[in-house]
């Protein structure tokens, strides 16, 4: 379960919303999709940005605009001084797509639980050369400190500088990944090292999302009884 299916598409229209939210017919879809991958290649890739801590990017479409939202760990390092960045980048995203883009950002209460944040600290530490066990053991234990319920992270590459490449996991607290009532963040980055990519899977538990107690109330008593009652006829 957990190598076969993406813990957020497994979720995706269940439990969890989609990061693009438009509506486009069949001759616009693909050019539209397009300038979506652009906006956030643009914007991950940017290395004026890869301090701020980005942890995903949501696109909303309207006839008049682009509407892009930033969730961020650090978003000082985006909006500048008096606003001069986010004026910049704003400009530079119209520029990209040729639209009206409307930029906004939101801080993030605890970077520390978010997977591809996560992910990213990790792959960083690899690329300077870090243990890649201590390195994981600090992070797992950072993010339980945080408040997560439990994390996995998985390691594969050439680990240590080793000949042959390899597959290494570490787990602490509950990662139900079949559960759909489970919080579940996925994370993925890449570590460039001298002797090759290593690439880096992180699942993080947040916690369940909670029901409103009436409907299940309500739907038991509005249930048909199991068994019909018999009627007798003369």
């Amino acid at each position: 379960m957990g190598q076969k299916v993406n813990p957020v598409g497994y979720r995706t229209g269940v439990t969890y919303g989609w990061k693009s939210r438009w509506y486009a017919n069949k001759k616009e879809f693909s050019d539209l999709l397009v300038e979506d991958m652009k906006v956030r290649k643009f914007i991950k890739t940017n290395p004026k940005y890869y301090n701020a801590g980005i942890d995903r990017i949501e696109i909303e479409r309207t006839r008049d605009e682009v509407k892009v939202m930033l969730y961020v760990a650090r978003p000082g390092l985006i909006i500048g001084k008096k606003g001069q960045e986010v004026e910049l980048l704003q400009e530079e995203l119209q520029n990209l797509i040729g639209r009206r883009v409307n930029l906004k950002i939101e801080e993030l209460s605890k970077p520390e639980i978010q997977a591809q944040l996560v992910a990213e600290d990790l792959a960083g530490q690899l690329g300077r050369r870090a243990a890649f066990r201590r390195a994981m053991k600090r992070v797992m234990e950072q993010t339980m400190e945080a408040g997560a319920k439990g994390i996995r992270v998985q390691l594969a590459g050439r680990l240590g500088g080793a000949e042959m490449a390899r597959c290494e996991k570490q787990s602490l607290g509950s990662v139900p990944l079949s559960t759909l009532r489970a919080k579940i963040d996925y994370g993925f980055a890449e570590a460039k090292t001298a002797q090759g990519h290593i690439g880096v899977q992180v699942w993080i538990h947040q916690g369940m999302i909670e029901g409103d107690q009436q409907d299940g109330s309500d739907a038991q008593a509005g249930q048909a009884p199991k068994k019909p009652k018999k009627t007798y006829k003369r």
